[in-house]
C-alpha cells in the first residue's frame, strides 16, 4: 500500500514578470508555473486546486467570509509501520528563531534615570540662588 504526504500552498494572487510575457493572463500563468515547477523539483506532484472559505475579521466586531485558492500537492512516502503520524511528512517546516530585540528601557525608567542624573540645584526653580548663579527671572516666588 502506498502512503502519501500532502502539501497545500496558497495559489499566487499576482502575476510574475518574465521575458516575453506581456499580458496579465500570461504573467499570472507564469507565476503559477513557477510555483508548480518549484514544488515538482522537490518531488511534489500537483493534484488539484481548491477554493476554500476563510472567515476574517471586519472592523471591531464584524466578520466576513473570503475565499482562498489553494494548490494541493502530494508525494509518495515509504510504507513503514514503525512511522508515527508526526513523522509522515518527511520535510517538516523549520522556523528560524527570531533575532533578539535590543533591550530598551521603558519610557518611565528613561525619564527617571535622566532626571536623577541631570537635576542639580541650579535646575530647581524653587532652590535658593547661589552667589555664583544668577537669579532666574519670570518665576514668581511663593
Amino acid at each position: 500500500m502506498t502512503t502519501y504526504a500532502y502539501k497545500v500552498v496558497p495559489a499566487p494572487k499576482k502575476g510574475q514578470r518574465a521575458k516575453g510575457v506581456k499580458t496579465p493572463e500570461g504573467r499570472f500563468a507564469n507565476a503559477l508555473e513557477v510555483v508548480m515547477n518549484e514544488m515538482g523539483a522537490q518531488g511534489w506532484e500537483y493534484q488539484r486546486t481548491d477554493t476554500l472559505p476563510c472567515e476574517e475579521r471586519a472592523g471591531l466586531t464584524g466578520r466576513t467570509t473570503t475565499f482562498q485558492n489553494m494548490l494541493v500537492f502530494r508525494r509518495a512516502i515509504e510504507d513503514d509501520a514503525n512511522l508515527a503520524p508526526r513523522e509522515l511528512d518527511p520535510t517538516p517546516v523549520a522556523l528560524a528563531a527570531p533575532a533578539p530585540l535590543p533591550m530598551i528601557a521603558k519610557p518611565e525608567e528613561r525619564v527617571t534615570e535622566t532626571l536623577a542624573q541631570d537635576v542639580t540645584p541650579q535646575d530647581n526653580v524653587n532652590a535658593e540662588p547661589t552667589p555664583d548663579t544668577p537669579e532666574k527671572t519670570g518665576v514668581a516666588a511663593e
